[in-house]
């Protein structure tokens, strides 16, 4: 699967001076490190997002949401964005604000 470099700078953009972020290839694109622990991530098919289980109702509710499977497996507590999604900027900040809110939950790794 291709990485899109277009999505890769905007999640850069907006998590600009967040403590703790760093970034790893995976899941076929470029994934975004919180304390150690996946946030988001983007590639060709949408910007990924993780809102953690039973987390994520609000979100699939949204056009251009649907919920991430890999390898034909659904990710509970994941989803994925398209470009009608995250190319609004309310939007794309709603998602990654309820990603951080549950990511910095989590035990540092």
């Amino acid at each position: 699967m291709a990485r899109d470099a277009g999505l890769e700078e905007l999640l850069r953009e907006e998590l600009a001076g967040l403590p703790g972020l760093s970034e790893k290839a995976m899941f076929g694109g470029l994934a975004f490190l919180l304390n150690g622990n996946l946030l988001c991530g983007a590639r060709d098919d949408g910007m990924l997002v993780r809102l953690g289980k039973s987390n994520d109702g609000f979100a699939l509710e949204l056009p251009g949401v649907v919920q991430m499977t890999l390898g034909g497996r659904a990710m509970q507590g994941w989803v994925r964005a398209d470009a009608r999604a995250y190319g609004e900027n309310a939007l794309r900040k709603r998602l990654l604000g309820a990603a951080r809110a549950y990511v910095q939950t989590l035990q540092v790794k």
